[in-house]
């Protein structure tokens, strides 16, 4: 065995996984798990775990596989993480812990995140029970969104004893890993599901079709309903728009609203109901994950799919593997390009992109080269579908029921290092805080808030509450 190169993953071929929703990665076997776990260094200083958002000590869930012992190592996972087998599937672990893996100087770096997929998904074929509670000490915490944030955040305060509630808006908890993520990335009954399950095993109760604004208001949950704390984890759902003519036309989507019809109300199979336009060519504005998973979606459902991106392929946002894997399905990549109005048809509908050829200029506050339009350079893109995957703000619905909350600019949540807003006993995390951003981040800021709302409430309650 090559010690400076990865055990290789088994893939399904990409002209048999392009017409279907199956998973790409088939994961590692044991022995092939125990191969590349060998190959970590068990170095004395740890710099992939000083990477990581949630500070998971990865040498020592890596060498438990590396002597078999898979059980220990999904408990080592349970110590830090709620979710093990979603961010070992999505988790872009080669800029953050496999970026800092000292094997990876000389060679390969070793395959964290595989190997931690495949670490959650043995427990949980093997129906290993992780994670332990401490008694129950009487206090309240709400939780508000079931993402990765609130999944977090709820998970933690339940392991030490508090009773948490989630409030999630739609009729099934999951929040951006059901909505957003695509089955053949992210697979629901199989990782996702058992998941949450995960989280009510550590007695966290779940309230799906709750609008905290609407149904109930923060103000309702602390003054009436007798919450100590409230953790705002409602993400960034409000999709953005480029501004340009021709973007009401029928055929034009956010990334947003099509992924959520094809992955939550399940439109890409035919015992589901749901309608979705998708058209037989779709060109997808964005470079970033949404826009890969956008445009692999629609290719699955049958559609010639274009990549409309400003800037060139190396700075492309999104995952290195996932444009690779959209590469190897057939999506099409149309580079310093960038459209400049939507055209219809005399019914409504979309039937062109008027696109502007684009070159790089000085870089600009994100420190990547600003897209320039060359005069003279327009063409027509002739599609029937638009798919704008431009990002996403949060909606500010939340910091408008809420007495005290302060936003920012951006409509995002204004917190201190302990992750509590400008209002007393309301703590806030992920996309809600920072605007659209990863799975992992989010994590990382649900681990913070669930600290500092321990913090806060024995600060000012004490130890346990008052019968």
């Amino acid at each position: 065995m090559d010690m400076f190169k990865r055990v290789p993953i088994s893939e399904q071929d990409p002209k048999v996984r392009a017409t279907n929703f199956d998973e790409v990665c088939l994961g590692y076997t044991e022995e092939e798990a125990m191969a590349e776990a060998s190959r970590c260094l068990q170095c004395k200083h740890h710099p992939c775990v000083g990477n990581c958002p949630v500070g998971i000590d990865i040498p020592r869930f890596i060498k438990h596989i590396a002597e078999g012992n898979f059980a220990e190592a999904a408990h080592v996972l349970a110590e830090y993480t709620a979710l093990p087998a979603v961010c070992g599937r999505v988790c872009p672990q080669e800029t953050q812990c496999e970026q800092k893996c000292v094997r990876g100087i000389k060679g390969e770096a070793v395959s964290i995140g595989k190997l931690e997929r495949f670490a959650a998904d043995w427990a949980r074929e093997h129906n290993i029970e992780v994670g332990k509670t401490k008694e129950k000490n009487g206090f309240k915490v709400a939780v508000i969104g079931s993402g990765p944030a609130g999944i977090t955040c709820a998970g933690d305060l339940a392991k030490e004893g508090y009773e948490v509630t989630i409030f999630e808006v739609l009729h099934e908890p999951g929040g951006v890993l059901v909505y957003g993520i695509p089955e053949f990335r992210l697979p629901k009954d199989k990782v996702v599901k058992p998941e949450i399950e995960n989280l009510k095993k550590l007695g966290v109760k779940i309230e799906t079709d709750v609008i905290v604004g609407r149904t109930v208001t923060i103000d309702d949950l602390m003054e009436k309903e007798g919450y100590h704390a409230v953790f705002i984890g409602s993400g960034a759902g409000l999709p953005k728009f480029m501004g340009i003519p021709g973007e009401n036309l029928n055929g034009v989507f956010s990334a947003n609203e099509f992924l959520t019809r094809n992955n939550l109300m399940k439109a890409y199979r035919d015992d589901h109901d749901t309608p979705i336009k998708v058209g037989k060519k779709v060109a997808v504005v964005g470079g970033g994950n949404v826009a890969m998973d956008a445009a692999r979606t629609a290719l699955r459902l049958g559609a010639d799919v274009t990549i409309v991106y400003r800037r060139t392929e190396k700075e492309l946002p999104a995952r290195v593997e996932e444009v690779h894997h959209a590469k190897e399905e057939g999506v099409k990549f149309e580079m310093l390009t960038n459209p400049v109005e939507v055209i219809g048809d005399e019914n409504g509908w979309v039937k062109a992109i008027r696109c502007q050829r684009m070159e790089l200029g000085e870089p600009d506050e994100s420190g990547r080269r600003r897209p320039v339009p060359i005069k003279g350079s327009e063409f027509d893109m002739e599609v029937d579908t638009v798919i704008m995957a431009l990002g996403t703000s949060p909606n500010p619905l939340i910091a408008s029921t809420t007495r005290g909350l302060e936003v920012n600019k951006k409509g995002c949540l204004v917190v201190d290092e302990n992750g509590q807003t400008t209002r007393e006993g309301v703590f806030a995390g992920g996309d809600a805080v920072t605007g659209a951003a990863t799975v992992i981040l989010a994590m990382g800021a649900g681990k913070v808030a669930a600290r500092g709302i321990d913090k806060y409430i024995k600060e000012k309650y004490g130890e346990k509450a008052q019968a």
